[in-house]
């Protein structure tokens, strides 16, 4: 029996996070991707803590006009600067299972574009 779409998502996930972790020197920047939001957490996995986050549900996201991929590149530069005010240049990207195309693409170019190194 054929795979759903999630169930697809799932194990693509698994096998890249065998092998991708984050820790306090080098956070994982974790992109989650709904229909309507896209949310991004740098994670420190060693100790199991979210140490910044930043999502399209924002006010200051929010409140700008477009369509889902322009607040995707809204919601990369948000969480750059917040992980460079906090004191974080280089991270690990984690797609979380998605292809690295469309509305993940554009946060992790914003990202990039921010400051951030991976």
């Amino acid at each position: 029996m054929a795979l759903t779409k999630t169930e697809r998502r799932i194990r693509i996930k698994s096998r890249v996070r065998k092998i991708v972790t984050g820790s306090a020197e080098r956070p994982r920047l974790s992109v989650f991707r709904s229909n309507k939001q896209i949310y991004a957490q740098l994670i420190d996995d060693m100790n199991a803590t979210t140490l910044v986050a930043a999502s399209s549900t924002e006010k200051e996201v929010a409140a700008e006009s477009g369509n889902k991929s322009e607040k995707a590149a809204l919601v990369g530069k948000l969480i750059a600067k917040k992980a460079l005010a906090a004191g974080f240049q280089n991270v690990v990207f984690d797609r979380n299972g998605y292809l690295y195309h469309g509305r993940v693409k554009q946060l992790a170019d914003a990202a990039r574009e921010g400051g951030l190194k991976f």
